[in-house]
């Protein structure tokens, strides 16, 4: 059975940090491209960033913010997601998702409408 599963998110206060983890399990390496989202309430998804699970290969959106950085453990069956210098404007739910690697290319993890699988999302508020 394919999953993701992502935690880490909570409560924090403006100017927190916070580290999510993305649990891949399931998935054979070649599936080897996931991204980190989010969707704050009532907005659309946005496009977050992306990484290799093998190489550490990463791409950004130009809209990510430069406070969060993705990376994943060395055998690649987590990903994370770094928070800092978190703002009430931050609050979301965030998300991992992969993509076929047959269909799709490595940046278009970046991109939440090329994304076959999903995590259930973690939610982060900022608020003191």
């Amino acid at each position: 059975q394919v999953q993701l599963v992502e935690s880490g998110g909570g409560l924090v206060q403006p100017g927190g940090s916070l580290r999510l983890s993305c649990e891949i399990s399931g998935f054979a390496l070649d599936w080897y491209a996931i991204g980190w989202f989010r969707q704050a309430p009532g907005k659309e998804r946005e496009p977050g960033s992306c990484i290799s699970r093998v190489e550490g290969r990463i791409y950004h959106v130009d809209s990510v913010e430069d406070r969060f950085t993705i990376s994943r453990d060395a055998a690649g069956n987590t990903v994370y997601l770094q928070l800092a210098s978190l703002n009430p404007e931050d609050t979301a739910v965030y998300s991992c998702g992969a993509v076929d690697p047959h269909r799709r290319r490595f940046g278009d993890a970046c991109y939440a409408r090329f994304v076959d699988h999903w995590g259930q999302g973690t939610q982060v508020t900022v608020s003191s």
